[in-house]
């Protein structure tokens, strides 16, 4: 068994987000996000064929949604958005973290 911290050591800046699985079984996969003011390129989408449970850890960020709907999260914001949903990361601040939960439908 191996402790680990969630929020510590966070990766430093780059110029694209850092992820990390933190556990992957059938079905699951569960990542921590690390964000330093990143956002989607403009025109990218995610349109994931799984569900995606996002937990905003620490920071703050905003999600658009291909229908229009725009959400602000702040630290232990959640929410589940459902396979085939195109979001995209729209802003984030430094040192975000997130966890989303990725299980297959």
């Amino acid at each position: 068994m191996l402790l680990q911290n969630l929020l510590s050591p966070l990766p430093p800046p780059g110029v694209e987000e850092h992820f990390q699985t933190l556990l992957s079984r059938s079905g699951l996969r569960l990542e921590r996000i690390v964000s330093h003011g990143h956002a989607s390129p403009a025109g990218f989408w995610y349109e994931q064929s799984e569900d995606e449970w996002v937990l905003l850890v620490q920071g703050h960020a905003e999600l658009a949604f291909g229908d229009g709907e725009q959400l602000a999260l702040s630290p232990g914001d959640w929410l589940l958005i459902p396979a085939g949903r195109r979001h995209r990361v729209a802003a984030t601040g430094p040192d975000t973290v997130w966890l989303a939960l990725h299980l297959a439908t």
